[in-house]
């Protein structure tokens, strides 16, 4: 009996190993407002050197036509936590503040249900921006001392160390497991210039600057921590605060682009991704580690493009438009995914990919099925990542601008069902219709990248086949194939 029970704690010891060993830890690092342009990797007239993330680059693959769910941050992060278009619920434009409600409803499969269900332990840390359940006092007033109702520990995450939203948009605490971490709050005045935040709650002694560091700290010792406990694999989503605004490089990189704050804030986020290297060497989890990087839209106006562009630095790499935009540059993304034995090592995909796509990528490479509920705008890059493209599945592309205007992509051609850039790039939908532009733009990317000549005109049976399919996967509530889902609300567009 004694050597049964010792056979038993051994094989269950071995098959332990051996399912960590099957089931590869994954960290998702989302940049927040970087532009392609702004990665020497995919920008070789980049004036801004990111060696971390090309490096990261020579030892994954780099993604060329990758695409952010929106050209603004919400709804890209609901579809990357989703695998679906955040437009089939009620945020058709604009995004979310610091005290709106959760935009992922409690019975929505997430991407971190899908890891627990398998085994996983997960954590998001960092930039939420995706709603919260706040609660208040007798007097209506959002009380920071009782805990919030819905939050990331909600949506699937084991532990959970967050803002509410972006930095520059109140209120300024952390919160860490559903509870702000702070029991005295007390206010700050609205900052201005390159360094912007709005006036608003902030927990006591809590620094803008401090929090990029915080954050990446508080995944260090995760990482750590997961070192020590290998009977689970684990998924750490991790979205950052910058390059966004508050653009505050700490001492260290202040100067060191010598272009800007904003280029020496995009060093400081590369830096980011050097630490976490860094941490999974130090702990040996990089031998069964997927790392992904990647930005959540293109990059903003508040960089100062102008000054950037005095030095030949274009954060949009050529494409037309900026973060908000419907045209390329406010939603072609730098991505990238190193999986050690895997991958091939300096690997190059041309293929066209949506950031909603990683939700069926994870379902794949932990072999789990998705319901026809689940997922509902997700293709597995697992093809292509394994060096048989053959096998992925999608045909075409939505993008959505911060106005809510759509674009349809398939192949060489991208329909855009708007007078102008559905953004804050000229021009805007209102100086468009002041023109007299036309309704549609229709543009062929493989010989007209930069979207300057429509050809809506002159081939209506493109402007016709781009429209009806358009119409079909907004109407069908899917764009993957399976059984036809219900949008949460009716879609303008």
């Amino acid at each position: 009996m004694r050597f049964y029970l010792i056979l038993c704690c051994l094989i269950f010891a071995v098959t332990s190993v051996f399912s960590q060993i099957e089931k590869p830890n994954i960290i998702y690092i989302l940049a927040d407002d970087l532009g392609i342009g702004d990665v020497s990797a995919f920008n070789k007239n980049s004036k801004i050197q990111t060696k971390n993330i090309d490096a990261l680059a020579k030892e994954g693959m780099r993604f060329t036509d990758a695409h952010s769910g929106s050209a603004v941050c919400t709804p890209t992060r609901y579809g990357i936590l989703t695998g679906r278009y955040a437009w089939r619920t009620h945020l058709q434009n604009g995004v979310l503040w610091g005290y709106d409600t959760a935009l992922i409803a409690r019975d929505r499969f997430t991407l971190a249900n899908l890891f627990k269900n398998k085994g996983y332990n997960t954590a998001c840390i960092g930039k939420w921006h995706l709603g919260l359940g706040w609660q208040k006092d007798k007097n209506d007033q959002v009380d920071f001392s009782k805990p919030l109702s819905t939050g990331p520990n909600s949506a699937g995450f084991d532990y959970s160390y967050i803002i509410s939203a972006s930095l520059d948009i109140p209120p300024y605490v952390y919160i860490e497991n559903q509870r702000v971490t702070t029991k005295k709050i007390e206010n700050i005045k609205e900052n201005k210039g390159a360094g912007f935040w709005r006036e608003g709650p902030i927990g006591t002694g809590q620094k803008h600057e401090d929090v990029l560091d915080d954050f990446t700290n508080k995944a260090i010792t995760y990482l750590t921590n997961r070192a020590k406990n290998q009977t689970e694999p684990f998924f750490l989503y991790l979205p950052l605060t910058a390059p966004h605004t508050p653009i505050l490089p700490t001492s260290e990189f202040e100067g060191k682009s010598g272009i800007n704050a904003y280029a020496d804030f995009v060093l400081k986020t590369d830096a980011v991704l050097g630490q976490i290297k860094a941490a999974l060497k130090q702990t040996g989890l990089d031998k069964n580690t997927i790392l992904v990087f990647t930005s959540d839209n293109g990059a903003s106006p508040m960089s100062d493009f102008k000054t950037l562009e005095a030095k030949d630095h274009f954060s949009s790499a050529g494409y037309r438009g900026s973060k908000a935009d419907i045209y390329e540059g406010g939603h072609r993304i730098p991505f990238i995914i190193k999986w050690p034995g895997k991958i091939a090592p300096n690997s190059v995909s041309s293929q066209t990919i949506s950031l909603t796509d990683f939700m069926a990528t994870a379902a794949s490479i932990i072999s789990t099925k998705l319901s026809d509920q689940q997922a509902e705008d997700s293709y597995s890059l697992l093809p292509i990542l394994l060096n048989k493209a053959e096998g992925f599945k999608r045909e075409s592309i939505i993008h959505h601008s911060i106005d809510g205007k759509f674009a349809i992509r398939k192949g060489d051609y991208k329909l855009i069902l708007a007078k102008g850039s559905g953004g804050w790039s000229a021009p805007v939908e209102l100086d468009a219709t002041k023109l007299n532009l036309p309704p549609i733009q229709l543009y062929n990317l493989k010989t007209d990248i930069k979207e300057q000549h429509n050809l809506a005109a002159s081939l209506p049976l493109v402007v016709k086949e781009l429209t009806a399919l358009l119409k079909k996967q907004i109407e069908s509530g899917r764009s993957t194939e399976g059984r036809d889902q219900k949008n949460d609300l009716a879609v303008r567009y």
